[in-house]
């Protein structure tokens, strides 16, 4: 029933969605289901339901998203967006309020950042005002309660919570000075119309979506940000979809880590380059900015056999992955190498190394270590994704869809194994 290429097709059509780029598992598991849930006896009957039943489109789309976020996700975006408004501000004389998009904005977490951030760096309420969309009711319902769990607040530094939110029996409630700086509001990006007559934006948050689209909606939808993005204005995307842009007459302004992207402009750039300043690197399920490519700095030392219990080396494995995740690159990278050098080859250390080195910029580097986490795990997902979207930056589309293929056809082994 679920593999019904109708379905998928539905989904495209409506949200743009790729599925080489979730794994048809998910589209699948999604419509069992929904099939089970509106009492279906067939794949024609819940066709033929979703057809004449906007609720239930509605309800196939929340099954298939699901949103991963949290607080201050690749900090460094929002340290660069502060220091950003600043020059901003000063450029448009403060004449009006900034204008700031987020879409998707999830269930709040991004554009509640984007609020928290600038009053943190010392704007006056009157100097901003945020905007955050997204297609899915529910999670923008979400984001209207502003009352958030443990899994919104990730990372070791959460000092903005205790001057943010209030703790109650169901979480942390943002408090009302930042949730008075966001409208929150149902839209689709691949709507013609969408905010058609609204001024342009100084700043859009766009990231982790452009992945999931197939190249003739990555063009729509790049064509749409650049119409919602002011001509000096700056748009931050996902680690993974800074070599996309490229191609589409944006370049990254150059700060480290800050997945910002200004229009091409070969005289005169319309936004200032900060110095870079050691920042964090992106969080787990990040893909990075591959730049230019450069060689291989130095081949990975010969690994002794491991002399360290199973243990110590599930806690290294942990503490890697949290150096990263907090940002601290040069610190991941030094735990890699440790873990290396006391230890068999493990895929996701490989695959940490990969995201580090790609975060660096060294997209050629960044490959080799994908590969090698593939050669230990041939069917490691993030290590897939990643290397694919590699591939796609440097023109390599086949072999990009080989590995999303390949990606899809685990994920839909690992769900049948759950059955």
């Amino acid at each position: 029933m679920s593999s019904d290429p109708r379905f998928s097709a539905f989904l495209k059509e409506r949200i743009g969605l790729d599925v080489a780029s979730v794994g048809e598992a998910i589209i699948e598991r999604a419509v069992r289901q929904r099939c089970q849930s509106s009492q279906a006896q067939s794949a024609e009957a819940y066709w033929q339901h979703l057809q004449n039943s906007h609720d239930e489109q509605q309800a196939l789309i929340e099954a298939v998203i699901v949103p991963e976020t949290w607080f201050f996700r690749y900090p460094e975006s929002f340290a660069t967006l502060a220091r950003l408004a600043q020059v901003r501000l000063a450029e448009i004389k403060q004449m009006r309020a900034l204008r700031i998009l987020s879409l998707p904005c999830s269930t709040g977490e991004e554009p509640y950042s984007i609020a928290m951030a600038l009053l943190d760096a010392g704007l006056a309420p009157h100097q901003f005002k945020v905007q955050g969309m997204d297609v899915s009711p529910l999670s923008v319902e979400r984001a209207r309660r502003g009352v958030y769990g443990k899994n919104s607040f990730r990372g070791a530094d959460l000092e903005f919570r205790d001057r943010h939110f209030t703790e109650e029996a169901g979480g942390y409630r943002i408090a009302d000075r930042v949730r008075e700086q966001v409208r929150l509001q149902v839209g689709n990006l691949l709507d013609p119309a969408l905010l058609a007559n609204e001024p342009t934006y100084d700043f859009v948050f766009c990231r982790n979506l452009l992945i999931y689209f197939d190249q003739p909606t990555q063009k729509q939808v790049f064509d749409v940000l650049k119409e919602l993005t002011h001509v000096d204005g700056v748009l931050f995307i996902g680690p993974a979809e800074g070599s996309l842009l490229g191609r589409h007459g944006m370049r990254s302004i150059g700060v480290p880590q800050s997945f910002a992207f200004s229009r091409h402009v070969e005289q005169a750039p319309p936004v200032p380059v900060f110095v870079p300043m050691p920042a964090p690197t992106p969080q787990r399920s990040a893909a990075p900015i591959p730049l230019k490519p450069r060689p291989f700095s130095k081949p990975c030392p010969p690994v002794p056999p491991a002399k360290v219990a199973p243990a110590d080396a599930g806690e290294l494995l942990s503490q890697i992955a949290t150096l990263a995740n907090e940002g601290k690159s040069a610190e991941a990278r030094a735990a890699c190498e440790r873990y290396l050098s006391s230890h068999p080859p493990a895929a996701q250390v490989f695959y940490w190394l990969g995201l580090l080195s790609d975060v660096a910029g060294s997209a050629l580097e960044a490959q080799g270590y994908y590969r090698k986490a593939l050669y230990l795990e041939p069917q490691h997902p993030q290590a897939l994704m990643h290397l694919a979207a590699l591939l796609e930056s440097q023109g390599d589309s086949a072999g990009a869809r080989r590995l999303q293929a390949r990606a899809a056809r685990s994920e839909r082994a690992e769900s049948e194994s759950k059955r």
